[in-house]
């Protein structure tokens, strides 16, 4: 049956967005990095006034082993209110789950039960082979047309170029690739958009061989990994312009455009620089009709006894950064900068987007540091804040400590652990020491991705301002 009015969490604007009730679950997609259980969507209690706030109070497992769940998201959320491509009638109520090393594509139903989704369809790697030409299914955007997959791999064993699969909203087919026209774009990695302006944007990770087994020396000396966003004309699906940030700038990642529909910039985050190992965030923005991009947050690497690193950074004698994630507020004030390899999150002010101002920064796990949660402050912690969600109204950030399997082996060989922790962002920036699942909380699996119920920071596009 169709609805006959929007979805509640269908806001036409991020003011609306940011004056709705707060979230009072997580979904967290946990993986075996053995691959000999199956993933899960662990649901977690983020209500302060329930009694069983900050643990786990569902788990859906998976049907097969070896998907390696990362980046999730949903079917339909407020891009479903614009005129442009409107399906006012959808709900915001799957889940849609890739296998980033199966390329299997799930699909887990929330209702009636919000704490105990349900697995309703798979797409086969093979499906999204034949139909769209693309394999390891990466990043969910809920948009117009349908549902925005971006894919690291070709079909068939080759190894580009990524692109994006467009599935149905309701019946969850693959229905195409989505490029009309890619231009000279082969890397992929993130996708998302000015929807009122009818421009796309995409980043720059690797191929399959370039990452599953883990960051490739010579590759990244050799400056191989994106280092480029590319620009698309949403409508038309076809490539417009490529905006090279240079090569010295490996690892062009996430990409957090303004929430505000009136406004054509963004940032995206840049993992290391081979020339001093910084890491970066780079602003978007037109200029004289065309884009370009302006390094706007430079963040420079920790000295360290060599015998204190492991060996893929031992050579260097010092801890990069390794900018992994970020997160822009719903009003666009704040972003947030996860530092997995320091074990640091960094708050910045950026109402005037070209002159960020560091406005608080928080330690937690690093390669080198090993810092505690304030609530567990005998337990070293491994990995370090790495995927970064912000609550609708700004005030809560949530993070989990693994990126990616063979990468927190080689970053962490002695075992990169299990943990989530929430903070509070007001006008102090701090740990919720109610607020940490860890360990045994996740099965033995590793935290990756958090959505919120009823949308967060990176879920939604806004068509009104």
């Amino acid at each position: 049956m169709p609805r006959w009015k929007p979805d509640p969490t269908f806001y036409p604007s991020p003011r609306d967005a940011i004056a709705g009730p707060p979230e009072k679950l997580a979904y967290v997609a946990a993986f075996d990095r053995a691959a000999q259980t199956p993933d899960a969507i662990a649901v977690l209690d983020v209500d302060p006034g329930s009694g069983s706030y900050g643990q786990v109070v569902g788990w859906t497992s998976l049907p097969h082993t070896g998907d390696e769940l990362h980046h999730f998201g949903w079917n339909a959320c407020s891009s479903a209110l614009c005129p442009s491509a409107p399906h006012p009638h959808a709900e915001r109520r799957y889940l849609i789950v890739p296998g980033l090393r199966s390329s299997r594509i799930h699909v887990l139903d929330t209702r009636p039960d919000a704490a105990a989704p349900q697995v309703v369809k798979v797409i086969e790697a093979e499906e999204l082979a034949a139909k769209a030409g693309y394999s390891r299914p990466h990043t969910v955007h809920c948009g117009p047309g349908g549902i925005y997959v971006t894919a690291l791999g070709g079909a068939d064993g080759a190894e580009g170029p990524g692109g994006i699969a467009l599935l149905d909203h309701t019946s969850f087919e693959v229905l195409d690739r989505w490029e009309a026209d890619r231009g000279p774009q082969y890397l992929a990695y993130d996708a998302w958009w000015h929807i009122a302006h009818d421009v796309l944007v995409s980043s720059e990770w690797g191929t399959p061989s370039m990452i599953e087994d883990g960051v490739v020396a010579e590759l990244l000396l050799g400056r191989k990994y994106g280092h480029a966003l590319h620009f698309w004309d949403l409508r038309g699906r076809k490539h417009l312009q490529t905006v090279d940030l240079g090569d010295e700038h490996q690892m062009a990642l996430e990409l957090r455009p303004a929430h505000d529909p009136t406004k054509k910039y963004g940032f995206a985050g840049v993992v290391v620089s081979v020339e001093d190992l910084s890491a970066s965030v780079w602003l978007w923005h037109e200029e004289d009709g065309r884009w370009t991009a302006t390094k706007v947050i430079s963040i420079p690497a920790e000295p360290a006894d060599p015998a204190a690193l492991p060996p893929v950074i031992q050579p260097f004698g010092a801890v990069p950064p390794l900018v992994t994630d970020i997160d822009l507020s719903v009003d666009d004030q704040w972003l947030y900068v996860s530092c997995w390899g320091t074990g640091e999150l960094r708050r910045y002010d950026v109402s005037d987007p070209f002159h960020p101002v560091a406005a608080g920064s928080v330690r937690i796990g690093g390669i080198v540091n090993r810092t505690p949660h304030p609530a567990a402050p005998d337990l070293p912690l491994a990995g370090g804040p790495q995927m970064v969600e912000v609550s609708r109204d700004g005030k809560r950030v949530y993070v989990t400590n693994s990126l990616y399997g063979a990468w927190d082996d080689q970053f962490y060989p002695d075992g990169v652990g299990a943990w989530m922790a929430k903070l509070d962002s007001g006008t102090e920036f701090t740990f919720d020491q109610r607020f940490f699942p860890h360990g045994d909380a996740f099965r033995g699996l590793r935290p990756h991705q958090t959505r919120l119920q009823g949308g967060d920071a990176s879920s939604d596009s806004y068509c009104y301002p």
